[in-house]
């Protein structure tokens, strides 16, 4: 059922996604609801935006700030000035208003909570963790699922090493690793990172060979980026030998190793483990 706005009253209960039907991100989350046997109500909210209520409940339920719920890419955000740091949350929230292409998308509420699903792959938090279906991206990429992995799994060890990779430091503090599965429970691959501040550092970052080339590490590297995002990192960073190409395409620039910060040069990774050919590559990290 499509719906064009909330009614006051509507039940909690109903699963609902803002949907601008022009975005693959957002088409990808609609097939997704569908394939798990929900047919949600559809808010079309370029056409009718959300009141101003529903979107700050949008926002503060889904654990956002303001400005993190703001699109830039293919709106005003830069012609309205939106990046001056002044702004506050009532200006935003008014220009958003104005112009809901500044309203990221999609946004989906369900029972088990509200969510931007960027990428797509976050709406399977909203979803049983035993959740079978058989359904791709629309190219042909699978979603994923990710799980916290330990340093000492034994085919997290086993793919960094075929890959090359380094392992001494996987059991020491500070560390983040996740293994990524298909809807059909296959390990795909594992990436993981080091958080300080707004910074992180990417590393263990492996598919195994059989999986590459077919948009699993593309997808990989956005949803663990969007982990360490929600835990209030910005920057992401990383030092690579062999997969600078891969890395450029998702956005990373090379950089000169000392523009990196204190704490990143200050890792094991960066004094010890990568070699010194290493090349260093940086992103904001946005969605």
């Amino acid at each position: 059922m499509q719906r064009q706005g909330v009614p006051p009253g509507a039940g909690p209960m109903s699963t609902r996604i803002y949907h601008n039907p022009d975005c693959g991100t957002s088409r990808n989350v609609l097939a997704l609801l569908r394939a798990a046997g929900s047919e949600p109500d559809i808010i079309e909210y370029l056409v009718t935006p959300p009141s101003r209520q529903t979107l700050e409940s949008l926002i503060a339920d889904a654990g956002l700030t303001v400005r993190g719920a703001l699109r830039i890419k293919g709106t005003p955000y830069k012609e309205l000035g939106l990046g001056d740091m002044a702004l506050t949350d009532a200006q935003l929230i008014e220009h958003m208003l104005r112009h809901p292409i500044l309203i990221n998308r999609p946004f989906v509420v369900t029972e088990r909570g509200t969510r931007l699903c960027r990428p797509s792959d976050l709406a399977l938090d909203l979803m049983a963790p035993d959740l079978a279906v058989s359904l791709d991206k629309e190219d042909g990429a699978p979603f994923l699922r990710d799980e916290q992995a330990t340093g000492d799994n034994p085919d997290f060890v086993a793919a960094l090493l075929d890959a090359g990779l380094p392992t001494d430091d996987l059991a020491e503090a500070g560390r983040a690793f996740f293994a990524y599965r298909t809807l059909s429970g296959r390990v795909i691959g594992y990436g993981g990172f080091e958080r300080y501040g707004q910074d992180i550092l990417l590393r263990s970052v492996v598919v195994p060979s059989a999986d590459r080339n077919k948009g699993m590490g593309r997808n990989l590297l956005a949803l663990l980026q969007r982990r360490a995002y929600d835990q209030g990192a910005r920057q992401a960073w990383l030092l690579t030998e062999t997969a600078v190409p891969f890395f450029k395409r998702a956005g990373f620039k090379t950089v000169a190793k000392e523009s990196a910060p204190q704490t990143v040069l200050a890792t094991r990774q960066a004094r010890s483990l990568c070699p010194v050919s290493a090349t260093l590559m940086t992103r904001a990290i946005a969605f």
